[in-house]
């Protein structure tokens, strides 16, 4: 993140579209580990439960996972 007079700026990397989820699949990978499960309760402030995937498991939960955006070569300043 860059912050320039006063607006933040991302960079993204890459994008993904991901459709056809499979919640039998999701299950599956919950009890084979791929499911990580987060409970985010900071001291005056619940934010609430969080599922994370290990790298490489979105094949396996949905039917469809297509790159739709990657950046183009970054410019070399010299």
């Amino acid at each position: 993140m860059l912050v320039e007079n006063g607006h933040e700026w991302f960079r993204f990397e890459e994008l993904y579209l991901l459709s056809g989820f499979s919640f039998e699949a999701f299950l599956q990978a919950m009890e084979g580990g791929s499911v990580l499960i987060d409970f985010d309760a900071r001291t005056g402030h619940n934010h609430g439960t969080k599922f994370r995937l290990r790298q490489g498991a979105w094949p396996s939960l949905y039917a469809n996972v297509q790159r739709v955006f990657t950046p183009a070569q970054p410019l070399r300043l010299t």
